[in-house]
């Protein structure tokens, strides 16, 4: 039933903002987390994390009110996909991401420490995986997970991720108190950001590319 309904309502969404019609994917994953988000990947299925006791009727509403989101990215993963001039990138084997893997075991726990109190913030446990759609994140009890692809990108970047899930000790999600505090710590994190937003999907691409 759930599923019908957010597919009317992202349909609705859509419709309100994008001239031509495609049929998007959409599945919605439901945690002990606190607040609602949407995601975006590249193959452009849509998913939306939300609480376990969230009402369907509210998760409706959030993708509605998202419409315009939803273009915005959509339009920019796609013009990302065809001005991209693509040197198709080797996959990495097995051995290369066992290799960052322990890279990133060895340096993003320093950085966490040396930004933990700069941030005022303590954390629980840190763990490395080799993941296909996130950089990062923070659970509600303060464990961080980062991806090992991070040890491809420039220090201050690595960084940036870093800060960026410590400030979810402070505020489980992306509102202006939370901007705020990340750029309190980083006064220049547009700029690192921006560096992951356009080179983050090549790079994330090696460990996703097809066989």
């Amino acid at each position: 039933m759930l599923k019908k309904k957010m597919d009317y309502c992202l349909q609705r969404g859509y419709e309100k903002a994008a001239a031509e019609q495609e049929e998007l994917k959409i599945r919605v994953v439901r945690s002990g987390r606190r607040t609602v988000c949407l995601q975006i990947d590249e193959k452009l299925d849509i998913t939306v994390r939300a609480p376990y006791r969230m009402p369907d009727s509210e998760i409706c509403r959030f993708v509605e009110e998202k419409s315009s989101w939803i273009t915005k990215h959509i339009k920019q993963i796609k013009e990302r996909q065809r001005n991209e001039e693509l040197q198709p990138e080797e996959r990495l084997t097995t051995e290369e991401i066992r290799k960052l893997a322990g890279e990133a075991l060895k340096y993003i726990p320093q950085r966490t420490a040396y930004y933990a109190p700069l941030v005022k913030v303590s954390y629980g446990r840190i763990t490395i995986r080799n993941q296909k759609s996130r950089w990062g994140s923070c659970s509600s009890k303060g464990n961080l997970n980062f991806n090992c692809l991070l040890m491809l990108m420039p220090p201050e970047v690595i960084d940036y991720v870093v800060v960026h899930e410590l400030c979810h000790r402070l505020e489980m999600n992306h509102s202006e108190r939370f901007w705020k505090e990340v750029e309190r710590v980083l006064p220049d994190y547009k700029l690192r950001k921006k560096w992951l937003r356009e080179n983050g999907d090549r790079i994330m691409r090696r460990m996703a590319l097809p066989d």
